[in-house]
């Protein structure tokens, strides 16, 4: 299952491991069910991740806007 400090790219490549297992067809239904489970888990703190991401882009953006306008261009 996903730790709470874990980063974005280990609970990514921990998702990759379970689809891989899911699709070696080597595991029983009950391990299928309980892989499954975490793979849900970490879905759902990837997606928390991701839009808290994109949140804090658009804070940045539109903060950032305004300052990126006014800077003239640099010629070369």
């Amino acid at each position: 299952m996903a730790k709470k400090k874990e980063s974005y790219e280990n609970m990514m490549l921990r998702l990759e491991e379970i689809v891989d297992t899911m699709d070696g067809n080597e595991i029983t239904l009950e391990q299928t069910m309980t892989i499954y489970e975490e793979g849900t888990k970490i879905c759902n703190s990837l997606y928390k991740i991701l839009n808290d991401t994109e949140g804090k882009i658009k804070i940045l953006t539109a903060e950032g806007e305004k300052d990126f306008m006014a800077i003239p261009e640099v010629v070369k």
